[in-house]
């Protein structure tokens, strides 16, 4: 798996409204991030009026995270279907 090239598991936009928005990217990629301990790349974001009011993603040397407003706090990432399903949760506790 190491010569595989990164790979769109999600590249999505969903309207929630015409000031909200959530944006989901996952690519899987052929080593892990340092800090994660899976071999997934994702951004996913709530916009609410042109401001990202929430985050889940990993950085390398970071690892996963989320930002809920200013507040940024581990994730334990577990599989990417846990990780949407965690999203969507926080997602419709904020809006």
């Amino acid at each position: 798996m190491s010569n595989m090239r990164a790979r769109s598991l999600l590249n999505e936009r969903v309207i929630i409204n015409e000031d909200t928005f959530v944006e989901m990217v996952v690519w899987e990629v052929p080593n892990s991030l340092s800090g994660s301990e899976h071999l997934y790349k994702y951004r996913l974001a709530l916009i609410v009026n042109q401001e990202c009011v929430m985050r889940y993603d990993n950085e390398p040397g970071k690892g996963d995270h989320k930002h809920i407003g200013n507040d940024e706090s581990e994730y334990k990432f577990t599989t990417t279907e846990k990780m949407l399903e965690g999203f969507w949760q926080d997602v419709e506790k904020l809006i």
